[in-house]
C-alpha cells in the first residue's frame, strides 16, 4: 500500500513538471510570435510601417514626463476653442451672405450694416433708430477739395453756396450777412472765372471744380434754378470726404449762424415751403367724394415741400444715395430739381420702385424763414414782428429776389421798422 502511494505522487509530480514544462514552452512560442502582445493591433495584424511606427510614437508619448502631457492638453484647448470661433464666424459670414442676396430682405441688410439685434424693450420704451451712422471720409476722392475743407471747416461741417457771374450781386448780399453773423466755415463753389475773382477781392473762401463739361456748360450760363440743380452733383465729394454740409442757396440772408439751430439727428434736415403749423409740418386732409355714401370721406396726409435750396445734409449712406439718385434723374429729363428732391424723399416703396431709406426733419419755419411766411404773416402780425428773429430769411416765394433780401437786412440788422411794406403779398 505504502508503494502504491508513493508511486501515485510521483506520477502526479511527474504530471506537474511536464505541464509547467509545457507552459514554458508556449510561453517562449507566444513571446516570438507576440512580442509586443496579443491586442497590438498594428504588431499581430503587421498592416504597414506606418501604423507601426506611429503605434511606437504614441508609445513612447505615453512615457513622457507630465509637464509634457499637461502642456499638449493645453494646446488641444486651446486649438479647440479658436476652432469654435472660427465655426461661429463662418456660421455669421454665411448668414450675412445668404441676406444680403436676398435683394427684398432691406431691414434685414440695415440690421447687418448696423449692429447685432437687439431685443425690444417694455411698452413705452421703444425708440427706433433715427440717426445714421456717418461714413468713412476718402480723401483719395478729391485731395485739394480736403484741403481746403480741412482749413475752413468747423467742426467738420461748412455751408456751401453755389454762384456764377448771373447771380453775383445776391452772392455779395449773402456774404456781407455771413460775415455780419462771424460765420466762418463758409465756402462758394465758384462756377466760373468772375465768381473765383469776386471772391478773392471779398477774400471769401472758394472752391473751383476740375474741368467738368456737364457741369461747366450749365454752371457758367445758367440762371438760378438751373444752378441749383448742379447742386446734387457738386455736393457729393463734400459727403464723401466726412463733412456735414449745408447747402444754401444764393438768395438767402444769414441773421444768425445756423449751426446753433441744428438737430442733426436725421440725414435730411431741410426748411420748408411751407406757411403755417399744417403746411409746414403735415396735416390730415380729408377728400370728400359724396357719390361714395357711407365711404364718402377719404383721409390723406399732407405736407408742403421741403426746400430744394437750403438743407443740411449729414454724410451718410442715405444722404449719398439721396444726391446720386435726384442727380440721376435730373440727367434723363428736365424736371424741377426741387420736385425730383421731395419725391426722392418722401415716395414709399411700392412695386417695382424701392423708396430711398432716409430720415428726414423739418426745420422751425418760423427760424428758417421762407418769403411767404415773412411777407404774408409775419409782417402783418404785431407780435411775431417784434418777437420773431429768424435765423435765416429765404426769398424763394418772389421774383423780385435782390430788392427783398436787401429789405430783410435793413429791417432785422438796421431796425428800419418800415422797410418791408412797400412790397406786395405775392408777385405782381
Amino acid at each position: 500500500m505504502a508503494g502504491r502511494r508513493d508511486r501515485s505522487q510521483q506520477l502526479r509530480g511527474s504530471r506537474i513538471a511536464i505541464a509547467i514544462l509545457i507552459g514554458i514552452f508556449i510561453g517562449c512560442v507566444c513571446a516570438v510570435m507576440f512580442p509586443y502582445g496579443f491586442f497590438n493591433s498594428s504588431s499581430s495584424l503587421k498592416v504597414n510601417e506606418r501604423l507601426s511606427k506611429s503605434s511606437d510614437q504614441v508609445g513612447s508619448s505615453a512615457c513622457e514626463s507630465p509637464e509634457r502631457v499637461k502642456m499638449l492638453k493645453s494646446d488641444f484647448v486651446s486649438l479647440s476653442e479658436k476652432n469654435a470661433e472660427l465655426k461661429k464666424e463662418v456660421r455669421e459670414l454665411t448668414e450675412k451672405l445668404r441676406l444680403a442676396e436676398q435683394g427684398s430682405d432691406n431691414a434685414r441688410k440695415q440690421v447687418l450694416a448696423l449692429g447685432k439685434q437687439i431685443k425690444a424693450g417694455p411698452f413705452g420704451t421703444v425708440k427706433s433708430l433715427r440717426t445714421n451712422p456717418t461714413i468713412l471720409s476718402d480723401e483719395s476722392i478729391n485731395p485739394r477739395l480736403a484741403k481746403i475743407l480741412e482749413e475752413i471747416a468747423v467742426d467738420k461741417e461748412v455751408i456751401v453756396a453755389l454762384a456764377n457771374a448771373n447771380v453775383k450781386a445776391m452772392l455779395e448780399v449773402q456774404i456781407a450777412s455771413i460775415k455780419r453773423v462771424g460765420i466762418t466755415n463758409y465756402l462758394v463753389v465758384a462756377l466760373d472765372d468772375y465768381i473765383e475773382n469776386f471772391c478773392k477781392e471779398k477774400d471769401v473762401a472758394y472752391y473751383k471744380r476740375d474741368p467738368d463739361k456737364d457741369v461747366d456748360t450749365v454752371g457758367k450760363s445758367g440762371g438760378n434754378h438751373a444752378v441749383s440743380g448742379l447742386k446734387f452733383r457738386v455736393l457729393r465729394e463734400f459727403l464723401q470726404l466726412g463733412y456735414g454740409v449745408l447747402l444754401s442757396d444764393v438768395d438767402i440772408v444769414f441773421l444768425q449762424n445756423p449751426f446753433s439751430h441744428l438737430y442733426r439727428d436725421s440725414d435730411v434736415e431741410s426748411m420748408s415751403d411751407g406757411h403755417n403749423n399744417h403746411t409746414a409740418y403735415g396735416f390730415n386732409d380729408v377728400f370728400d367724394e359724396p357719390a361714395m355714401g357711407w365711404a364718402r370721406y377719404a383721409h390723406t396726409m399732407r405736407i408742403w415741400v421741403f426746400n430744394s435750396g437750403f438743407f443740411y445734409l449729414r454724410p451718410t449712406i442715405p444722404s449719398i444715395e439721396l444726391l446720386d439718385r435726384v442727380a440721376d434723374r435730373l440727367s434723363k429729363a428736365k424736371v424741377w430739381d426741387q420736385a425730383v428732391f421731395n419725391e426722392e424723399l418722401f415716395y414709399p416703396s411700392h412695386p417695382n420702385y424701392t423708396a430711398l431709406h432716409a430720415s428726414k426733419r423739418v426745420m422751425d419755419m418760423y427760424e428758417f424763414m421762407n418769403s411767404k411766411v415773412l411777407f404774408k404773416t409775419v409782417r402783418k402780425n404785431h407780435e411775431l414782428k417784434k418777437k420773431v428773429k429768424p435765423v435765416i430769411v429765404h426769398v424763394n416765394y418772389h421774383p423780385d429776389k435782390l430788392n427783398r433780401m436787401q429789405a430783410v437786412v435793413e429791417f432785422y440788422v438796421n431796425g428800419k421798422q418800415d422797410a418791408l411794406d412797400s412790397f406786395p403779398d405775392g408777385s405782381e
